[in-house]
């Protein structure tokens, strides 16, 4: 028997290689006998790096770059197997994953745009950013600065840093963005389909979960408006409505002005390594995530590799840390769907002992494959 496993992180407890272990440890301790590859998967969010070099046998890059408030972290970047592809998680220098108070009025993506410079000044010149996670709310604003982007106020003096400013912005100048950046093909990983403005936008749909305030929406919402508009005419790009734009706060559209290109991040995963020559050899698929609902059917990591499945005629199984919403929509793409939480528990109880848990799901599911011929 040979069973693909290729989950995504389970959020702030497993990442997706560690996920992938306890599910292949659980299956092996019932059917030793079974031939396992295990493929992390992500989607351009958290993980995104650690999959893409588990993948392809590369490397990491350790960098200091700044957080969102200035403050100088150790941060990094994932050169992949060919020694030219730098894969870069944005959250890992402007993401909340970094931080300790959620500001995104103050909140930069400066930090991106400097482990881009530093891969560029490396002579790398192919870059996949992976937008997921972030804590700002800038449209890229802090990114273009780090690159040479200059900003102005009225009287020409520069503008800090941050999403509650754009909207005192009145003079853009792109004309120090480093001739590196124009002479790379930088792509983004995002599965996110929202624009940038408006109800679906950035900041509507996104700014709760970062501390905007419900009655600043609509004021910070214009300056992004304030800060596409001005973008537009300086780059002469109509890009505020292209999917995607949105995503990280507008970072999407930050790095759309810099002739990025946005691909499906789990797709960029998944080819990467090579994940449907693998499925199509496989007798089951396993997947899974931190939590799955009915959101997960908007393709994220689960039910893209589920697909692929599918389209293989390989079944494939759902095992995630929490079953949530309607998350019975998902037995389309699934023989069944599975929680980790084997009794009654708190979410800090499942998230700490998620490496056993998860464990003990995959050698209960194991015991069912088995039977199924």
């Amino acid at each position: 028997m040979r069973i693909v496993v290729a989950p995504d992180s389970f959020k702030e407890c497993l990442s997706g290689p560690e996920a992938g272990r306890s599910i292949s440890d659980g299956i092996a301790a019932y059917i030793p006998a079974a031939q396992i590859d295990i493929l992390p998967m992500a989607d351009g969010g958290e993980g995104t790096v650690e999959a893409l070099v588990y993948a392809t046998n590369g490397k990491i890059v350790e960098v200091e770059a700044e957080d969102p408030f200035g403050k100088m972290i150790m941060s990094g970047y994932g050169v992949l197997g060919d020694n030219q592809t730098v894969i870069i998680e944005m959250a890992k220098a402007a993401g909340l994953q970094v931080i300790s108070q959620r500001e995104p009025m103050t909140a930069s993506t400066y930090g991106v745009g400097e482990l881009m410079k530093h891969a560029l000044s490396d002579g790398y010149r192919k870059i996949i950013i992976g937008l997921g996670g972030s804590a700002t709310n800038d449209g890229g604003q802090g990114m273009l600065q780090a690159l040479g982007g200059k900003f102005f106020d009225n009287n020409g003096n520069p503008v800090p840093l941050g999403g509650g400013y754009l909207n005192k912005i009145s003079n853009v100048d792109l004309n120090g963005i480093i001739p590196e950046v124009y002479q790379s093909e930088i792509i983004i990983a995002s599965d996110v389909k929202n624009q940038l403005c408006g109800k679906d936008g950035a900041t509507h749909v996104f700014g709760p979960q970062k501390g905007v305030p419900e009655n600043r929406l609509a004021e910070i919402d214009q300056g992004l408006s304030h800060f596409a508009d001005l973008i537009e005419n300086e780059t002469g790009k109509k890009i505020r409505n292209v999917p995607g734009s949105g995503a990280a706060g507008g970072l999407g559209f930050g790095l759309l002005a810099l002739n990025a290109e946005i691909q499906s991040g789990a797709t960029i995963v998944a080819e990467a390594m090579k994940l449907d020559e693998y499925i199509k050899q496989a007798d089951w698929v396993i997947t899974g995530e931190g939590k799955s609902d009915f959101q997960t059917a908007y393709g994220k990591v689960p039910v893209h590799v589920a697909n692929i499945a599918k389209e293989y005629g390989v079944k494939s199984i759902l095992i995630s840390g929490a079953l949530g919403t309607n998350y019975q929509q998902l037995y389309p793409y699934f023989t069944s769907c599975h929680s980790i939480a084997n009794r009654p528990m708190s979410l800090e109880h499942s998230m700490e002992n998620a490496k056993q848990l998860l464990y003990e799901a995959s050698y209960n599911v194991a015991r069912l494959i088995q039977l199924v011929k």
